[in-house]
């Protein structure tokens, strides 16, 4: 986990984005396999392949935002020092 520095806004949109991915994405890509199941032989249904390929990218999204805001940090912009650049 690395440490991610953010504005107190991107952290709430973060989050948002986070539970609507839980909330909403998460069921209705549950929803398409089982629905694509249901049309039959799972070894020839392009339509179930591609619901179970969407459902990992989607879990694979969700990890990597758990992580960012995991690792997230807010950074208060009005206290940052200006005068001078450094890396």
């Amino acid at each position: 986990m690395s440490i991610q520095y953010v504005t107190k806004e991107t952290l709430e949109l973060m989050r948002t984005e986070l539970q609507h991915m839980r909330g909403v994405e998460r069921p209705a890509a549950s929803r398409a396999i089982a629905e694509a199941r249901e049309k039959g032989d799972l070894k020839e249904n392009a339509e179930y392949d591609a619901a179970k390929e969407a459902q990992g990218m989607l879990e694979a999204k969700i990890a990597l935002l758990e992580s960012q805001l995991a690792g997230a940090r807010v950074i208060d912009e009005t206290t940052i020092d200006t005068s001078k650049v450094s890396i």
